[in-house]
Parts: structure tokens; C-alpha cells; sequence
């Protein structure tokens, strides 16, 4: 898929995400997720660091530190937005397709296209909204081009014992018990499309 076109897709789930963050109130912070080792909070406060760290790549700047987990402060939501905004700003520039990004918390050891980071920023982006969404108790839809794509990236993504890993960024795949599209992305990436009801 072409950068630009990624781009795009990209920024709908990102500004999606933020959407959703926008419904949070201190109440919610400490609400279970989707994602089992983290209240709202903590996936709030992940969300953040990886708009961080993936703007740093994008800037050409490869320090660990930018992936460190960030403070959500005395005002979580704006936290949030500062990190959409500096990401979006981030992925904006015209030769962003030339350059490499250096995603230390993903390998230190090689470097990526400018469309495989925004893959896997978009693909977890989607999941995250489909998480804040869920945690909140909110609706959350994409269109079918957002969809296909999140389809496509999900099912290209292996699924073995490496996601049983400490930090694997995606759980074993689920059976996708939901009727979507988007069930089945988020079944892929080892969410249940029914979570609470089953965890």
C-alpha cells in the first residue's frame, strides 16, 4: 500500500482514538481494558509514548527514551492530544516515504520503510480505538476502506508462540465470535470481540 495512502488511513484511526479519549473522565482512569495488563489509564498513558516514539522515528531520531512510558499528568485527555497532534505532524512530510525509521522499541538492530511504520501504527491504532471504546462502554465504527485494510495488515501478522511473549504487542489469535469486520480484526490481534463477557 502506497505511503500516502496509509497516511490517510492512518490519521482516521488516530483521530478516532483521540475521539473516544475525549469521553474520558478521572472516573474512567482506573476501568479495566480490553488489554488485560492495563486499566484505561495505562493504556492511555502507552497510547501516548508510542504517538512519541513513533514521531521521534519519524523525526530521525532513534533514542530509546522516546519510548519510555510517559506521565498522562494532571490532565490525561490533553496528554493524549499533544501526542495525536505531534504524530500526525510527524507522518505529514511529503518525502516522508524516503526515509527509514528506526523503531528501537520494535528491534535496534534493523530499520524500517516508512510504510511498514505506518502499518503497524495504524493496525494498533485501530485496536486501541476498538479498546478505549469498549472500556467506555462506546460505540466505534470505521469505514470499509479503513476495514480492509486493518484485515488485511491483521491477518499478516504471525500468530505463534512469539505472542505469548513478555511485551509481544498482539495476543494468540481468538476465534472471532462477532459478526464485523472489525470482531475479526480484533480476534486476530487476540482480542474477544465480546470482551467482558469473555475475557
Amino acid at each position: 500500500m502506497h505511503t500516502n495512502e496509509l497516511r490517510f488511513l492512518d490519521a482516521i484511526v488516530t483521530r478516532a482514538s483521540l475521539d473516544l479519549v475525549a469521553n474520558i473522565t478521572p472516573a474512567d482512569l482506573d476501568k479495566p481494558t480490553p488489554c488485560a495488563a492495563w486499566t484505561l489509564h495505562g493504556l492511555l498513558s502507552h497510547m501516548a509514548t508510542q504517538n512519541h516514539g513513533f514521531a521521534a522515528a519519524a523525526d530521525g531520531d532513534a533514542d530509546l527514551d522516546h519510548w519510555k512510558l510517559i506521565s498522562l499528568g494532571e490532565d490525561p485527555v490533553a496528554t493524549y492530544r499533544a501526542s495525536v497532534t505531534r504524530v500526525l505532524n510527524a507522518f505529514a512530510p511529503h518525502d516522508l516515504q524516503d526515509r527509514k525509521f528506526e523503531l528501537a522499541e520494535f528491534s535496534t538492530e534493523v530499520t524500517f520503510t516508512a510504510e511498514q511504520a505506518l502499518s503497524f501504527h495504524f493496525v494498533d491504532y485501530l485496536a486501541h480505538s476498538w479498546d478505549v471504546a469498549k472500556a467506555l462502554g462506546l460505540p466505534v465504527k470505521f469505514e470499509k476502506e479503513v476495514l480492509d485494510a486493518g484485515l488485511r495488515f491483521a491477518e499478516s501478522i504471525p500468530d505463534g508462540a512469539n505472542r505469548k511473549s513478555p511485551g509481544a504487542p498482539f495476543g494468540p489469535a481468538v476465534d472471532a465470535t462477532g459478526p464485523s469486520a472489525l470482531d475479526r480484526i480484533v480476534a486476530l490481534l487476540g482480542r474477544s470481540p465480546s470482551w467482558p463477557d469473555k475475557a
